[in-house]
């Protein structure tokens, strides 16, 4: 079985406008095989349709800059390079993130894109896993978890790429533990 280990920004607004329908800006992935072996990576920009001017609040989060989502694709083009990168329909496979906020906004995303959404349902949430295995009282963040394991968190925080390859760390060190 492949591991799919990814990460997701999606547009955000301050607290007092989170009424407002999200949608997934970026998408940073890193395909792992059994033995824990980094075979390839993706990274896309989407550009956003329900809100496609980005929040000064979500371009200050993420760093995302609203020209990187204005010359991005829209997400069903993205969404069949990725799955086609990830050989969704032809390899065994788990998507794997930190907490179930990237599932959910996916599923989201292929409902307001008329897009199918099954192989969504091959997800473990790593966030919760790792709670259990640590025995904490509560789940923790990402970055957090790194420093708890000894690594260094490289890149930038909130950038889905730079949080798909931190995952990664934490993934492989507890490959034989997550529960599919």
């Amino acid at each position: 079985m492949n591991y799919i280990v990814f990460d997701l920004e999606a547009t955000c607004w301050q607290s007092h406008q989170r009424y407002k329908e999200q949608e997934t800006i970026e998408i940073g992935a890193f395909l792992v095989n059994p033995y824990g072996e980094v075979l390839r990576s993706y990274n896309r920009f989407i550009q956003p349709i329900l809100h496609p001017r980005l929040s000064a609040y979500c371009t200050e989060l993420t760093t995302i800059k609203q020209e990187n989502v204005d010359r991005a694709r829209k997400f069903g083009k993205v969404i069949e390079e990725f799955q086609d990168w990830a050989d969704i329909f032809e390899e065994n496979y788990m998507l794997c993130s930190w907490g179930g906020f990237d599932q959910k906004i996916l599923i989201h995303d292929c409902e307001l894109h008329d897009i199918e959404c099954d192989w969504l349902e091959h997800f473990i949430d790593l966030k919760q896993q790792y709670r259990e295995i640590k025995r904490l009282k509560k789940p923790i963040g990402l970055k957090a978890a790194i420093r708890h394991e000894g690594h260094e968190f490289d890149g930038a925080h909130h950038r889905a790429i730079s949080d798909a390859e931190n995952l990664v760390k934490i993934f492989v060190d507890y490959l034989d533990e997550w529960r599919t």
